[in-house]
């Protein structure tokens, strides 16, 4: 499991676009439906706080709960990604949780952004844009981070006798211990 190499650049930009796809789902079954059941039987509106921390927690119950069972969520079964331990062994829940909170920096430019925006134009962004400002910080900010990263070196396959280089890993993946590994493709027999 551990000598096959980190996914390109290019497959960490498309596994996060296509898990925010994914998480707009998420976000509607595990937040938008009880919301709006609330609002409708109990005319209640969950404050802006709350609704945050909400989504957040469901977020994270998403991630850490896929990383735990298979190492990969949707997104990455589909681009063939997993995350495992610099072992190969499956994270355990802790890493789970402080891999996900690292993850989730990425909200930290985005407010600096917005507040910055507010200060130097003196009024509000608004929510659309603001929203777009956090799916391109997502997207883009921590899958470059691995460009940091100069790589772990080499690894020996055995099965082939040939050297594969583990490629770079992300700056979450460092600090966590953590590696992301390309997955070869399901050859027909």
């Amino acid at each position: 499991m551990n000598n096959y190499p980190a996914p390109t650049i290019k497959i960490r930009l498309c596994v996060s676009l296509y898990e925010m796809l994914i998480l707009i789902g998420v976000w509607a079954l595990g937040y938008l439906v009880p919301s709006l059941i609330l609002g409708v039987a109990f005319d209640f509106r969950v404050p802006s706080w709350l609704a945050f921390g909400h989504v957040y927690l469901l977020f994270g119950v998403y991630f850490v709960w896929y990383w735990k069972k298979t190492g990969q969520t949707l997104a990455m079964q589909t681009w063939r990604v997993k995350l495992v331990n610099l072992d190969g062994s499956l994270i355990t829940r802790n890493q789970g949780l402080i891999r996900f909170a690292l993850s989730s920096l990425w909200l930290m430019p985005t407010v600096i952004v917005y507040g910055l925006y507010q200060v130097i134009f003196q009024q509000s962004m608004g929510h659309w844009p603001t929203i777009e400002l956090m799916f391109f910080m997502a997207l883009f900010f921590w899958p470059l981070t691995c460009l940091l990263d100069k790589g772990r070196g080499l690894a020996q396959d055995q099965d082939q006798d040939q050297n594969l280089s583990y490629g770079r890993q992300s700056l979450v993946d460092r600090i966590t211990k953590t590696q992301l590994l390309q997955l070869p493709k399901n050859t027909p027999d």
